[in-house]
């Protein structure tokens, strides 16, 4: 394995990510070329100066995760990211203690002037008859985004007797309560607040938040302090409503265009003695940058050795406790995906059985109650099971690409029906010299005894079989001396039997009148073949001689990773 971190981090890192066996850590001061470096690759490591874009992606054929230390990935590309099915991770809340006393580190200097009352004092004045302040306590703080960087100011504020208000449509009301945050409507946040801090990711629908029509809103005297991203904020409207008198004071340690030198146009800030500006050092601490690259180097050794994602910026993340639970699932998934894909022939790159429409999934039981993003992802993986570079990171968006519809339903509650199951629809068209046909595969299937994928139904025919190995799937009318004839040939082929199950569907009165029997289906384990050779020409005979038996109108061999 192979990790190369970009950028200087903190010893704690490089020591956890050294201690596993075999692991190649490439630092940054050994790095002379990062493309040539990239090459064999699985993880990179960066922070904020180098540029994961897509041309240093392509360069990276086998980069299987991207670890941003910090919480901005405006550096990755991770559109690009997903594509190529690489992992975006980046660190947030690991420098919230920081990011809060700062928040109120710069609401104590706003109130008491401490910049003015200190650059005074360098000047040989006395100044203190001008330099009377006001207190936090009593006052209201309006906290726009309760995650955890706003969680702990809120808990800090409430120490200094401060009112507190919380919007946030994300927050549980039960954890806003625990930390004395009244939750309102936006406006009541601006209309309300002495002080307002925003702590909010930048989406379309936070971009220039504080803009000239919500400033008009704000009570006269407000202070607005800004520790998220510079672009919540139209910087020509908070500026003028400064020179105004309307806002008492700001303090930005973030901006759209930082360093603020390397802005196209000069910064409306500059000059303006009550607004505190500093370089984005918020979360700049000791304790916070050892504590990011911890968590950093925890989270991409999780990911490399058990599979484990989280704070994940491009696919669901999990805890380890809901890996645990939802790994099995995620691999029956994968495998029920195969399976299916074999019958209309995507897992082979074959589409003569027919081009793939559409793909259902159907979360049954306790599965409805999880995160399954991950899930879907590895059921259209093991559908798409050869398609080039696709993998459980991308596959919806090459599913997406390729024009498949996906179509989710959960669940909770099902008569009769099993603790947590899986139900796979392919949706397929066939195009041939009569005409078009349509059609679907389904199969439904779950995990038994906590780690055995098993399949419950196929084709609408209740069936149990493990979903491992080499696997013969047989369809026959339901006449005698079928199932003694299959065996037959298979012994003669000396191919040995692990497991054989059979169902069958019922037809109606009035089908069976017309063909006088039902469908049967047969899945036939095999004793373990090498699946990475060619199929053995003992096997090749077998099935063209199943093939040629009356009753059977179907054979196919599927081959699943051995457990």
């Amino acid at each position: 394995m192979k990790i190369v971190l970009a950028e200087k981090v903190s010893p704690a890192t490089l020591a956890i990510l050294q201690k596993e066996p075999g692991w190649n850590c490439v630092t940054a001061d050994k790095i002379t070329d990062l493309h040539a470096e990239l090459a064999d690759a699985d993880a990179l490591i960066v922070r904020s100066a180098v540029q994961a874009d897509a041309a240093l992606l392509a360069a990276a054929p086998k980069l299987r995760i991207i670890g941003r230390a910090g919480v901005g990935v405006d550096n990755i590309d991770a559109a690009e990211a997903t594509r190529r099915g690489i992992v975006v991770m980046n660190t947030p809340g690991a420098n919230a203690v920081a990011v809060a006393e700062f928040t109120l580190g710069l609401m104590i200097a706003m109130c008491r002037d401490i910049p003015r009352a200190n650059a005074t004092m360098h000047a040989g004045k006395w100044d203190k008859k001008t330099l009377q302040g006001s207190e936090l306590r009593g006052k209201t703080l309006g906290i726009v985004g309760c995650g955890r960087i706003g969680l702990e100011v809120a808990r800090r504020a409430n120490a200094f007797g401060m009112n507190v208000l919380g919007y946030d449509p994300f927050i549980a009301p039960v954890i806003a309560r625990e930390n004395s945050i009244t939750l309102v409507p936006i406006d009541e946040i601006f209309s309300n607040s002495d002080f307002l801090s925003l702590h909010v990711g930048l989406t379309p629908q936070t971009e220039g938040l504080i803009n000239k029509t919500s400033l008009a809103i704000m009570k006269k005297g407000v202070r607005i302090i800004n520790c998220a991203r510079g672009e919540l904020i139209v910087d020509e409207a908070l500026a003028e409503a400064v020179k105004s008198g309307h806002v008492a004071g700001a303090a930005l340690d973030v901006f759209r265009h930082e360093p603020l030198h390397k802005s196209p146009t000069p910064s409306p800030y500059i000059g303006l003695d009550n607004v505190l500006l500093s370089p984005h050092i918020a979360g700049s601490t000791d304790e916070a940058q050892e504590a990011i690259g911890i968590q950093l180097a925890n989270q991409v050794r999780d990911f490399l050795k058990l599979g484990v994602v989280q704070n994940a910026v491009n696919v669901a993340s999990l805890s380890e406790e809901e890996y645990a639970e939802l790994s099995p699932y995620i691999e029956m998934a994968d495998r029920l995906g195969q399976l299916l894909g074999h019958a209309t022939g995507t897992g082979t790159g074959n589409t003569s059985l027919g081009q793939v429409e559409g793909i259902s999934l159907t979360y049954n039981g306790r599965l409805a109650q999880l995160k399954t993003d991950l899930l879907r992802n590895a059921a259209i993986a093991g559908i798409l099971h050869g398609a080039d570079g696709v993998n459980r990171i991308n596959a919806s968006a090459a599913a997406a690409d390729r024009g498949i519809r996906i179509q989710e339903d959960k669940r909770e509650h099902v008569p009769g029906g099993t603790g947590a199951a899986l139900r796979l629809t392919i949706h397929w068209a066939r195009k041939s010299s009569t005409g078009s046909d349509r059609g679907e595969w389904t199969g439904l299937a779950t995990v038994l005894h906590g780690h055995s994928p098993r399949l419950l139904s196929y084709d609408g025919i209740d069936i149990e079989a493990e979903l491992t190995g080499t696997l013969i799937v047989i369809r026959n009318h339901d006449v005698p001396g079928v199932i003694g004839r299959i065996g037959t040939l298979l012994g003669e082929a000396k191919l040995n039997i692990a497991s054989f199950a059979l169902g069958r569907r019922r037809l109606s009165a009035n089908a069976a009148a017309v063909s006088g029997e039902s469908q049967a289906l047969a899945f036939i384990q095999l004793d373990k073949l090498d699946i990475n050779a060619a199929v053995p020409r003992a096997l090749e005979k077998a099935v063209a001689d199943l093939r040629s038996v009356p009753a059977i109108t179907s054979v196919r061999v599927v081959d699943l990773p051995p457990l």
